[in-house]
């Protein structure tokens, strides 16, 4: 039996977290997932897996093997890559991970012109408002609107991404149209968990720097949850541009303290540092920057 294919059986078992999910990822049946699962801890005399019927979890010895196998699998589908690229065609799949809303907007509008024109790469986008572990969860690459809080991943900063502070009209003209950072505090604020911080909003002008408590009615991961409801006239948002432009432009939201700058966040590509760059991943990335 290929050993190749009995590690690829191993770290999607591990990386999905049980048999059926795994075989699912490589196109097996579970039946030869478990196979070659059972084939390599038969040759290397070791137990990888603590196997029940309800779940499928790493022994200490499997861990071990599991972060060498990554790197190494990930060297021979390099290998593949250089050939394939000197004959000019890239093939293979990525898997990338993007918040909702960013990823099935701005990210896919960015995707299409890649995937035609290398039309035997194979994307799966898995779409989260919550940070996932791009190892342990087998991503290739994750795009994220922020700033940097995982130092151990390698990061290309894609381009930059302005936070705006604005509210509908309707609720502007009830409560009043802030002229100061300062009088936020007397508003309704819709807190996007997924900031730095998210209940302080800081504020620049002319190098003073201002910082603002705010509190509201809600409180969401999400920023189009977070945009729909300033939409919907429920208080003032601060969200990325991406997500608010369109309520811009039909005059469903109205913009706010325009004299002052706040917080830019970095539209970010993240990796792991273990992972040698494949061609088609190295190739996406630099579309992405080119893109954006």
């Amino acid at each position: 039996m290929d050993r190749l294919e009995t590690m690829k059986a191993f770290v999607a078992v591990a990386q999905e977290g049980s048999f059926t999910a795994g075989a699912r990822r490589l196109n097996v049946t579970p039946k030869l997932a478990s196979k070659y699962v059972k084939e390599l801890e038969t040759r290397l005399d070791a137990q990888l897996f603590n196997r029940t019927t309800r779940s499928v979890t790493l022994t200490d010895v499997g861990s071990a093997y599991l972060q060498r196998c990554i790197p190494m699998l990930d060297q021979f589908e390099e290998l593949d890559d250089l050939v394939k690229e000197k004959q000019t065609s890239l093939a293979g799949s990525i898997r990338i991970t993007a918040p909702t809303g960013f990823g099935s907007t701005k990210l896919t509008d960015a995707l299409v012109p890649f995937m035609n024109e290398h039309p035997k790469v194979d994307i799966e986008l898995i779409l989260s408002d919550s940070r996932v572990s791009l190892v342990e969860e087998g991503f290739d690459l994750a795009v994220r609107v922020g700033v940097m809080r995982d130092s151990t991943l390698i990061v290309r900063k894609l381009g930059d991404m302005p936070l705006i502070v604005c509210a509908s009209p309707s609720y502007l003209d009830r409560n009043g149209r802030p002229s100061t950072p300062a009088a936020l505090s007397t508003h309704n604020c819709l807190i996007d968990e997924n900031q730095v911080d998210p209940h302080v909003w800081r504020f620049t002008k002319n190098d003073d720097e201002v910082s603002v408590r705010v509190s509201g009615p809600l409180r969401a991961n999400s920023p189009g949850a977070i945009v729909r409801m300033a939409v919907g006239g429920q208080g003032i948002a601060r969200s990325p541009l991406y997500a608010v432009e369109e309520g811009l432009a039909t005059g469903e939201l109205e913009r706010i303290l325009t004299d002052y700058q706040t917080d830019q966040f970095g539209l970010l590509a993240l990796y792991p540092p273990n992972r040698h760059l494949t061609a088609r991943l190295r190739r996406l990335i630099d579309h992405l920057a080119d893109f954006f």
